[in-house]
């Protein structure tokens, strides 16, 4: 029995046609699940980063704050930070250029967005894989499956026989590329979901560090809410 029907015998009977099924839903599984695992693996670093930022603002001047977010140069709240600091030192030490005839505050906000911009691109790339498979690789296993269940019928027919133990091991196993594209898909959809879920939360928490940011460049003082008035200014150090 084993030998006749399962996984096995799909791909020793099948044409080129359903071999190719097969190899392009398991090079999709794969690709899907690299980009699961590297990207959740950053949502966590990311998320490390941000309960470093908390701290930021707790610190006696800007140069203990930096510390305490630490030294790694893909830390998006570090660079934020710094991006800030060289574009509040650019605006008020030089004014050759049109550009920098703007407002600080204007100047500032579009220098931390522009690294809000960079920071959302990275945290997006790969994603369009994961959508691409979860919306591609059912209708893939379908055609698997109807080009099987063709092939199926057209070799029932020549044999004469349609009895159903003729019928349901090809129709059956023709079925299964239906089975292998949904089990593609549906980890891509849910993944592709925890993802976008994970990036929100760390662009939200990146957000609300850039506003402070801003407020401090600006003004010298962190934005002050009810939860935060006991939170101290930052002293203008370096």
């Amino acid at each position: 029995m084993d030998s006749q029907f399962g996984l096995a015998n799909v791909w020793t009977q099948g044409d080129f046609v359903i071999r190719g099924v097969a190899v392009l839903l398991l090079a999709m599984s794969l690709a899907s699940w690299m980009v699961i695992i590297m990207k959740a693996l950053d949502i966590v670093r990311h998320k490390a980063f941000a309960r470093a930022a908390d701290d930021f603002w707790h610190s006696e001047d800007f140069a203990a704050g930096l510390t305490k977010l630490g030294s790694d140069a893909a830390n998006p709240f570090r660079q934020l930070a710094l991006e800030g600091r060289e574009a509040t030192a650019h605006h008020r030490n030089t004014k050759a250029h049109l550009h920098d005839s703007l407002d600080v505050s204007d100047w500032i906000t579009r220098t931390l967005r522009n690294g809000i911009d960079e920071v959302t691109a990275r945290m997006q790339s790969g994603l369009a894989v994961l959508a691409s498979v979860g919306s591609t690789a059912p209708f893939i296993g379908l055609f698997g499956t109807v080009w099987g269940i063709y092939h199926a019928l057209m070799s029932i027919g020549t044999a004469g026989q349609a009895t159903i133990d003729k019928v349901a091991g090809p129709i059956g196993e023709a079925l299964i590329m239906t089975a292998l594209g949904l089990a593609v898909a549906i980890p891509a959809v849910l993944g592709y979901n925890a993802l976008v879920r994970g990036n929100k939360s760390v662009l939200n928490k990146l957000n609300s560090f850039a506003h402070d940011l801003h407020a401090y460049f600006v003004t010298g003082a962190r934005v002050s809410t009810a939860g935060q008035s006991s939170v101290l200014p930052l002293k203008k150090g370096a």
